[in-house]
């Protein structure tokens, strides 16, 4: 049983390689392919008779993991000056506000129709207002280099403000002064806590000698972001801004500190750990979709009572994400498509408290809110213009994008 366990383990993530390979070609996200198969797998263990243990608490762990992987692989690939201010205010905005527009329109249902108290519905709907930076960044690095930046940035600031979002909610009784005063201090620390353990990490990469030496990085980062958890702290901050600090140390080299950590000879090192990243983020990722679409049944996908609700829930996704991009001058092809829902919303989803739990919030409304946007997104992609811009068209769209 073992030997077939690891046989079709390692044969589902080789599946899981040539779908990321092809995925630029059929515009097909791979995520798709990889709840698909975790799915078909499913049934043909049920057909066959194979007793699988229940996986069902490995899920969150994956998902912690990977999210951490691929908000740092993002980051890491991130260019950071003056000429894309413009880029990030755009997409900080253009993640934000379609999020708490949806959170309260969701919020406001969900206080109607189910009969839940206003701070219930909020944390049941935030779950569903954040874009999955791990479907949406492998799915775009085919884009032009503008709309691929744009998606890194606005699907990173999703996911952090996200689960700042979320937390507040969840973990506050009230609303008022003090509530925010404590969340304030919390964004200062976790910026103090970022600043500092990004120049350790940074000087033990450089320093440490050992054949192994980027294993102990990554471990300490999950280690960091676990234990800012535990503060309830927003630990993805600290992600975000180690990466950006290590993808941009030729940016920084007018600061007289930064000579101290001999950025040129650092520079190959993370060329190195961002290659290590990268690998590690694929595995998890394709692990973490693959259990999920395992997990799968077939009446939660096709439970007639959430399906109404899927449909109009990623209709509002949709919408909101028009007007924003219209408002922000922004093309709507293909960004518009670009807002799928997956590992961040299971994560948050699989947080609530089970004393905060409606019913119309279940795993059956969350599989199919994930399919339909990722269904979307495909589309989109497919039905999207596939020439690759000059470099004078990719520059004017970044001037296009540019506030007026």
């Amino acid at each position: 049983m073992t030997t077939g366990i690891i046989i079709t383990l390692c044969s589902l993530l080789l599946l899981a390689y040539v779908f990321d390979l092809t995925s630029g070609k059929t515009k097909v996200p791979s995520v798709i392919l990889l709840l698909l198969s975790g799915f078909v797998v499913r049934q043909l263990s049920n057909l066959v008779g194979l007793k699988i243990p229940d996986l069902t608490s490995l899920l969150p762990i994956l998902g912690t993991v990977g999210l951490i992987l691929i908000v740092l692989e993002g980051s890491l690939e991130l260019e950071f000056n003056k000429t894309k201010t413009p880029l990030i205010k755009k997409s900080l905005i253009v993640s934000l506000l379609p999020m708490l527009a949806l959170a309260f329109l969701l919020t406001f249902l969900f206080h109607y129709f189910e009969q839940t108290s206003f701070r219930y519905s909020m944390v049941n709907a935030i779950p569903l207002c954040v874009i999955s930076s791990a479907i949406a960044i492998p799915s775009v690095k085919h884009l032009q280099p503008f709309n691929k930046e744009f998606v890194i940035y606005e699907s990173s600031f999703s996911d952090i403000l996200g689960v700042l979002l979320f937390n507040f909610v969840a973990l506050n009784t009230s609303f008022g002064l003090s509530s925010f005063g404590h969340f304030g201090l919390e964004l200062i620390i976790i910026t103090v806590v970022s600043f500092l353990a990004t120049i350790v990490l940074a000087f033990l990469l450089n320093k440490i000698d050992h054949h192994i030496k980027f294993a102990p990085i990554i471990l300490l980062v999950i280690l960091i972001y676990e234990i800012s958890k535990v503060y309830h702290l927003p630990g993805l901050i600290f992600i975000m801004l180690f990466g950006l600090f290590l993808g941009n140390l030729d940016e920084m080299k007018q600061f007289k500190w930064i000579e101290k950590l001999k950025p040129n000879e650092l520079n190959k090192e993370v060329l190195k750990f961002k290659e290590l990243t990268t690998e590690g983020a694929f595995l998890i990722r394709a692990l973490f979709f693959l259990l999920f679409g395992y997990l799968m049944q077939t009446s939660e996908i096709l439970n007639t009572d959430t399906l109404i609700w899927a449909i109009l829930i990623v209709a509002a996704i949709f919408l909101l994400r028009a007007l924003q991009l219209k408002i922000s001058r922004l093309p709507l092809s293909p960004l518009l498509f670009i807002a799928p829902r997956g590992l961040i919303t299971i994560l948050l989803f699989l947080s609530i408290d089970p004393s905060q739990n409606i019913a119309v919030v279940n795993k059956s409304l969350i599989i199919q809110v994930i399919v339909l946007t990722a269904f979307t997104m495909m589309i989109g992609l497919l039905t999207a213009k596939t020439e690759q811009p000059d470099k004078t068209e990719e520059d004017n769209v970044a001037v296009d994008a540019l506030p007026k």
